[in-house]
């Protein structure tokens, strides 16, 4: 998790910027600390990267590089403003002694990568389609040494995968079909038959856009209805108010990178 320090909205490709309605910092660093307080208190561990000046998008640090077992996939952003947001990222990866893979394609990280270790012997699905290049899936596969199924984003409101579908634990996800190509929505069906199936007004207050430990599934506030279909399948919905992060594109998973050692 990046501190929101220097918080500021996403420069204006991002669709879901809400540039009628200024950032209020103050609340933002707050409602940060209020997620890392959370998962805090969920008995996980959190390390912080420390945000730089002129890197506004850093508090999204889930887009800075992807990891499977203690190997980083590093990112290469596809746009200018949020380039050099990879090297603070990797610097931080070396610092653990991670084995580190720098990536020649253009990905975004966890915005568009997400790993379910139980599907089908250790599976990775891939977004691609706005941000991340699909020749990024086939190095990720040989960086990680797991097999990626490419999934193609067909609405840009949702960008990145992240926005679309969620890992709720090791071997199941929740997305909402509609984000996707038809073709990647049967194959969702199909590798995912019990997979929670969100609906647009999930969808659209970043219901999507969680993390779960595979019981607690901390996720936007205003997803009352995707915090409801959790519960329903047995998880523990644990809803964190995040609305000035949400205006600058991002929630929960936005705000999060996950370590798998």
């Amino acid at each position: 998790m990046c501190p929101p320090e220097y918080f500021a909205v996403e420069y204006a490709i991002n669709p879901w910027m809400d540039t009628a309605t200024p950032v209020d910092s103050e609340l933002a660093v707050k409602q940060w600390h209020g997620l890392r307080e959370t998962l805090l208190g969920l008995g996980h561990t959190v390390h912080e990267l420390a945000p730089e000046p002129g890197l506004p998008d850093m508090v999204y640090a889930a887009n800075g590089a992807f990891v499977v077992d203690g190997t980083v996939y590093g990112a290469r952003f596809r746009h200018p403003q949020r380039a050099a947001e990879a090297a603070a990222h990797r610097a931080f990866h070396e610092a653990t002694g991670a084995r580190l893979v720098a990536p020649a394609e253009i990905n975004e990280g966890e915005g568009d990568f997400a790993y379910l270790p139980r599907a089908y012997g250790g599976l990775v699905l891939a977004g691609h389609g706005f941000r991340t290049e699909p020749a990024a899936h086939a190095e990720a596969q040989e960086a990680l040494g797991r097999p990626v199924v490419s999934l193609r984003l067909v609405d840009p409101r949702f960008y990145h995968l992240d926005t679309a579908l969620a890992a709720l634990d090791d071997g199941n996800v929740a997305y909402f079909p509609q984000a996707f190509s038809v073709a990647a929505q049967r194959v969702l069906a199909q590798l995912f038959p019990d997979a929670i199936v969100a609906d647009e007004v999930d969808a659209f207050a970043f219901g999507l856009n969680l993390v779960s430990d595979g019981r607690h599934v901390v996720l936007n506030n205003e997803a009352s209805g995707m915090a409801a279909k959790v519960a329903a399948a047995g998880y523990l919905p644990v809803p964190v108010e995040l609305s000035e992060l949400k205006k600058g594109g991002g929630s929960v998973k936005c705000c999060v990178a996950e370590l798998r050692d």
